[in-house]
């Protein structure tokens, strides 16, 4: 039987009456841009994570370069990120004129490692990017901590975790995001929170970044023909934002359902050697990508797909040695390096079926046994 690695026809069919009525009323109303649906929006997700200011951007990745420049991150600067996540995460930095420099991740959460962290920090240094990855919290606490105490920026790259949850002595529990001084979000289709297209968010509690990112979002300036600065196109249009004030009223659902098939994918894989994901000693880890470490990935991988299981490689090379970091000095992250060629998603959706778990359980069992 066919399995995806995701299936949003599903979701779609299950919030079917809802979104189509919301998408009717935005072609009805004839407002597409900026409008009332995009404001509601902003202003429910700022009530969900908890946190005082809601931007809505193009996408993620706008997200976290509009972030970058808002927080004052700009040409002569490093950021720090971590060498295994989506390229986006160095991406924008450079887009900011920035220079990312690559950090090693700890192998439990697959984010950035605290204790890593100060060997990377120069008088260059103007931020630090942790990624919650596959939808685990990294582990927040020591890295706001050493950001404070060199005066650094931080900014969370939330896209994979919306609904995660962080538990530090800073902060009490809290929804991952509004913890450093802006926090990014993406809505692409298949994140926990996706809509029918791309779209973003910063989220923030410093009004001034706020500002700073309602301005670039649109051309510089807040009226037309306005602009104060050299901006950009990145709004987030009123069609996502009716889609996602209807998905946000079911995501903690899907979330919980996620954990629910990440605790039988774990009870069903005992025993063989496959490292499964679980929750962090500090947080909530909300599934986003259900993604185990095996010592033979690509045989298993490879068995999968002669079974129309579907699996991917998120990520099959680091970041500091993709083709565009070739130019800077070559440094060896193990941990980094280790994930790119252990890890493998498995398939993760809240609508799969106890059917669908057991086949992927049972067919990894059956190449390793």
């Amino acid at each position: 039987m066919p399995i995806p690695l995701v299936d949003l026809t599903l979701q779609y069919q299950n919030i079917r009456q809802e979104v189509d009525r919301a998408v009717q009323d935005v072609l009805s109303s004839g407002a597409f841009i900026l409008g009332a649906r995009g404001k509601a929006f902003e202003e429910a997700v700022a009530a969900y994570l908890g946190v005082r200011h809601a931007v809505g951007v193009a996408s993620g990745t706008d997200a976290l370069w509009l972030a970058l420049r808002a927080c004052g991150v700009g040409p002569g600067d490093e950021v720090i990120v971590p060498a295994y996540t989506f390229f986006a995460t160095a991406e924008a930095v450079a887009q900011a004129g920035a220079t990312p420099v690559f950090a090693d991740i700890h192998p439990g959460s697959y984010g950035i490692d605290p204790s890593r962290l100060e060997a990377h920090i120069t008088p260059r240094t103007r931020a630090i990017i942790p990624v919650h990855l596959y939808g685990c919290p990294a582990d927040l606490g020591p890295v706001l901590r050493l950001a404070a105490h060199h005066g650094l920026k931080v900014i969370e790259d939330n896209a994979q975790a919306f609904g995660a949850e962080y538990s530090g002595p800073e902060h009490g529990l809290q929804k991952t995001g509004p913890l450093g001084d802006a926090g990014c979000l993406s809505f692409f289709p298949t994140k926990n929170l996706g809509g029918y297209g791309d779209g973003g968010m910063v989220v923030t509690n410093d009004p001034a970044v706020a500002g700073q990112v309602r301005k670039l979002r649109n051309h510089g300036g807040l009226e037309k023909h306005a602009p104060e600065m050299i901006g950009w196109n990145s709004r987030l249009d009123e069609l996502q934002a009716a889609v996602l004030l209807v998905k946000l009223r079911h995501v903690d659902s899907w979330n919980a359902r996620r954990r629910s098939i990440a605790d039988t994918y774990r009870e069903l894989l005992n025993g063989l050697p496959v490292e499964t994901p679980r929750d962090p000693s500090y947080g909530k880890h909300i599934y986003h990508l259900y993604v185990v470490r095996l010592g033979d990935r690509d045989r298993v991988k490879a068995h999968l797909d002669s079974l129309g299981i579907a699996s991917a490689v998120y990520y099959p090379v680091p970041l500091h040695r993709t083709t565009p970091y070739r130019g800077i000095p070559l440094v060896t992250l193990p941990e980094a390096e280790r994930a790119a060629r252990e890890t493998l998603a498995l398939p993760m959706f809240p609508e799969m079926t106890e059917e669908q778990i057991r086949a992927v359980a049972g067919a990894i069992r059956q190449v390793l046994e």
